[in-house]
């Protein structure tokens, strides 16, 4: 495998026998998490850095790594690697890339992205001209044109030139992949699917545990975790910048979502639950929610099943007025918090708040991603194990409690809400507690 990438070569086109070389990118700090999914779907990893992931995968790993990864952003397909100190090596490493094969005569080729360390080429914006121009000049050579007309599907390319060695990327993907085409409306600073895949993962969540998060926004968390639970791919519900490309195979590609539907699991037993003490946001998880398993749907109808998929549940409640219903469980969360959606003191009361479901929860772990500096002193626990996470340019911590962290204060009791499940499908109840008696009512 190493002899496929000495640098005394100068160019070639990625592959290893008959595999390619694919490139997966994610939050940094997320690429183990996102190596062991690779390694699951039967692929071989060959490299990583802070945010890709490298990987040799056949012809269908181009459209199935697409549809079924939950926590990359983008894929990619490395089409050369090489060494260039100067722009002359850049444009003839570029320009030996077998560009016709990819592209259709209307092809419209952007350079999205270039990113430089440590490199003698330095100028991103010359590198991207050049990069450009090495693309076209071979395209052009090779079907006898002046020009592009550049009046079809757009294509992105992007370049990584690491330590002076050049990486060369087609886009498979197109729009990111966090983009799952289940969620027509975010709300106010939503968390990315593919960031809530990764938090699953993270604190190792596995369908038979309950499930909550108190702040639920646009229901992105508990979406995510019904996926998971019912094995349902999150791609199925959009499109890819493969399925533009010369090389994509449809009747492959079918298949392969065939495949895949079968792998839906429809006979488990799950328990999500979502609050949040904004109506509208609830109203928002509950479309998203239905959006997402209409999707899955599909894809079960697609092989003749006509299954049912159940929905997450998601109420109106503030987080101060739920308790646990079962002994043990795990809640993840988002909560607001103040560079995005508040004042910074607010945000800190919040999280002071927030201490109470320590008490509320006891026995559940317990998981809260913040950018916030001071969060562990604003809720008075040390978490267990702290993970950062950068998504774009967000810069997070992963808070997991699981019940051995250190507390620095006690709580006081209150009026609480609880939730149990009933017949595969979560019922919110609110409980009154006196001093002698407990009265219990519906909650909606």
């Amino acid at each position: 495998m190493e002899s496929d990438y000495e640098l005394s070569k100068m160019t070639f086109f990625v592959r290893m026998s008959d595999m390619n070389t694919l490139v997966a990118l994610c939050a940094i700090g997320a690429e183990k998490i996102l190596g062991n999914e690779i390694k699951l779907l039967g692929y071989t990893l060959c490299g990583n850095a802070p945010g890709r992931v490298l990987f040799y995968g056949d012809d269908n790993a181009l459209f199935r790594a697409n549809l079924c990864l939950r926590t990359a952003d983008r894929v990619y397909l490395l089409m050369a690697k090489f060494t260039a100190l100067d722009f002359d090596q850049l444009f003839d490493g570029v320009y030996s890339v077998n560009w016709q094969d990819f592209f259709k005569k209307d092809s419209r080729v952007t350079i999205d992205k270039v990113r430089v360390f440590k490199s003698k080429l330095n100028s991103e914006h010359s590198i991207q001209g050049m990069v450009q121009k090495a693309i076209y000049k071979k395209l052009q050579d090779k079907w006898n044109m002046s020009s592009m007309p550049e009046s079809g599907e757009k294509s992105d390319v992007r370049i990584y030139i690491d330590e002076n060695e050049v990486l060369v990327l087609l886009d498979l993907s197109g729009l990111p992949l966090h983009k799952r085409g289940y969620r027509t409306e975010g709300g106010i600073a939503p968390l990315r699917e593919t960031t809530a895949a990764v938090l699953l993962q993270f604190m190792m969540w596995k369908r038979k545990i309950p499930f909550h998060d108190p702040f639920c926004g646009s229901g992105t968390l508990p979406i995510e975790a019904t996926l998971y639970a019912f094995n349902v791919a999150p791609g199925f519900g959009r499109r890819f910048a493969l399925e533009n490309l010369p090389i994509f195979n449809k009747e492959k590609a079918e298949e392969i979502k065939k495949q895949e539907a079968a792998k839906i699991r429809t006979d488990v037993e799950v328990r999500i639950t979502g609050t949040d003490i904004d109506p509208a946001a609830i109203q928002r998880s509950r479309i998203n929610a239905e959006h997402a398993c209409v999707m899955a749907g599909r894809a079960l109808k697609s092989i003749g099943k006509d299954a049912h998929l159940w929905r997450p549940d998601f109420q109106v409640s503030s987080f101060k007025d739920i308790q646990a219903p079962f002994e043990n469980g795990m809640l993840i969360c988002n909560p607001p918090y103040g560079d995005r959606l508040g004042d910074e003191k607010q945000a800190e009361e919040l999280y002071s708040q927030m201490s109470s479901l320590f008490q509320d929860f006891t026995g559940w772990k317990i998981g809260v991603i913040t950018s916030h500096k001071k969060f562990q002193e604003s809720i008075g626990r040390y978490a267990s194990t702290l993970k950062s996470i950068k998504s774009g340019n967000l810069d997070t911590i992963f808070y997991m409690y699981d019940g051995t962290e250190k507390q620095k204060n006690r709580f006081s009791s209150k009026k609480q809400t609880s939730f149990s499940s009933e017949n595969k499908k979560t019922k919110f109840t609110r409980k009154t507690e006196t001093k002698n008696s407990t009265n219990e009512k519906d909650y909606f």
